[in-house]
């Protein structure tokens, strides 16, 4: 088995610990995310880390779940939405200035993976998008890119800053053409559609990706356990 490590990472930035599952003793840093709401746990929970088991092991990866404030930023239904997209940008803020740089410097590298299914596929990408100097794969499972359905008709620059199908598409292509970029879905998924959406975006900017769409199966964790060990076991077995 291999080992698992509970600990947490105070930001400065959003005046709190967050919790942190770290498992893998050695390896490339694969930041993971938990779907909407989920603790940072629920990888673990569900089976995901399991499935690529075998790569933890050997010591190709490590794996690190990190806490998510979604129930401080979008799920929070007593906040304006302008202080729900706030509160995201510090998270998002946090990761960029804090926590990624904190693994650079553990593992001696320049760039970071970053996996999540459903939601956590959201937080994967956006980050990855917003910030690709500091991704090298982008691993997203049945995601979403956009958040306006949790803003309620708001809009700000912080609102488009958070949706890769707004910005990414005004962006400059090259920015991105050295990621390894993973879009995975399934013909009955509810994010199909997103999806397909996203990968149209890269397509229209020259930018290369993997579309991975599966048959008869829906948005949930069987889907994301039966993909996830292909993707990892193509670019770090």
């Amino acid at each position: 088995m291999p080992r698992t490590e509970y600990t947490d990472y105070y930001s400065h930035i959003l005046g709190m610990s967050l919790n942190i599952e770290v498992t893998g003793h050695y390896g490339y840093p694969v930041i993971m995310f938990p779907t909407s709401n989920g603790s940072y746990t629920q990888n673990r929970d569900f089976g995901l880390n399991d499935s690529v088991r075998w790569l933890t092991e050997e010591g190709k990866i490590k794996l690190y779940n990190i806490q998510t404030i979604d129930g401080m930023s979008f799920y929070d239904k007593n906040l304006h939405p302008a202080d729900r997209i706030r509160n995201y940008e510090r998270w998002v803020q946090f990761m960029k200035n804090e926590y990624i740089p904190y693994l650079q410097r553990m593992h001696s590298t320049h760039r970071i993976a970053l996996a999540g299914a459903s939601f956590g596929g959201y937080h994967a990408a956006n980050l990855a998008f917003r910030f690709p100097d500091l991704v090298s794969h982008l691993f997203c499972l049945s995601g979403a890119f956009s958040i306006r359905n949790f803003m309620h008709g708001y809009s700000d620059d912080l609102v488009y800053f958070n949706c890769p199908r707004e910005f990414v598409p005004n962006d400059e292509g090259w920015k991105y053409r050295h990621m390894h970029i993973v879009l995975s879905t399934s013909d009955q998924d509810i994010c199909l559609e997103p999806t397909k959406e996203m990968a149209a975006i890269l397509t229209a900017k020259g930018i290369d990706y993997w579309y991975d769409e599966r048959k008869w199966i829906s948005h949930d964790w069987p889907l994301w356990r039966m993909v996830f060990p292909k993707f990892m076991g193509r670019f770090f077995g």
